[in-house]
């Protein structure tokens, strides 16, 4: 069942009345990026189905650059399908996802050039060094990026010339999140993301989401664990559904 989209909260969150609710944890100012352009990302009553299974219906929320919003709820609700239609790799059964006032989903080739998905999977070369894995992603997304930098922020500048087949899970899951500093997108969506992390590398993980916010840019993040990453909102998907 879709629901009416009334009951609308300071952030443009909508609660009760759906399989979703909503729980305001604390609301951001809303910076601008360089542009002078205030971006948004607008779910409007979507719904999601997966071999022909409804896996979620009616979620609606709405977040704006400098803003976080936190997906939670128990195995099995829809928090990572939710992310992968956010990202364009499933499409939407039922109403509306908007960037920036436009239909994101009828415009693909122009929309998902500005996110980062990052999933449970660690998409790592094993025969590339460390170094090369940042240099060749950041090179496939268009950027000129400091693969060192990036890699200094995890702590993996030492092992840069390592073939990248040889790091722990825990180091793995660093040099993915490192291609967050690699090149600038506003709108990360996060699965999982503390997932191997030891407490030092959540803590880095946490100031590098809060300096994206305090860019300008935007984070969905489905995470068990309550990561301290500024003002956030947060969305409960209910019981029933697929992930």
């Amino acid at each position: 069942m879709r629901s009416s989209m009334d009951e609308w909260g300071p952030l443009g969150l909508k609660s009760g009345k759906t399989k979703a609710s909503m729980q305001e944890t604390g609301i951001s100012t809303s910076p601008t990026m360089a542009t002078g352009n205030t971006l948004s990302l607008v779910a409007k009553d979507i719904a999601c189905v997966r071999g022909g299974r409804t896996v979620f219906e009616g979620v609606s929320f709405a977040v704006q650059a400098g803003e976080a919003l936190m997906l939670r709820g128990p195995n099995g609700t829809g928090k990572s399908s939710l992310l992968r239609l956010l990202a364009g790799y499933v499409p939407v059964a039922e109403g509306t996802l908007l960037w920036c006032g436009e239909d994101a989903h009828d415009d693909l080739e122009g929309y998902q050039p500005n996110l980062h998905y990052l999933g449970h999977l660690d998409a790592i070369k094993p025969v590339l060094s460390v170094r090369e894995n940042i240099s060749q992603w950041a090179a496939l997304m268009g950027a000129e990026a400091d693969a060192d930098e990036a890699l200094a922020h995890f702590g993996l500048a030492k092992l840069a010339d390592l073939p990248a087949k040889y790091l722990s899970a825990g180091q793995k899951r660093r040099l993915n999140l490192a291609r967050l500093a690699a090149s600038h997108r506003p709108i990360w969506l996060l699965d999982e993301p503390s997932v191997s992390l030891d407490d030092a590398s959540v803590a880095q993980l946490e100031k590098l989401v809060a300096k994206h916010l305090g860019e300008g840019g935007m984070a969905i993040i489905a995470t068990h664990l309550g990561l301290d990453v500024g003002p956030a909102s947060v969305l409960r998907l209910g019981e029933g559904g697929a992930s």
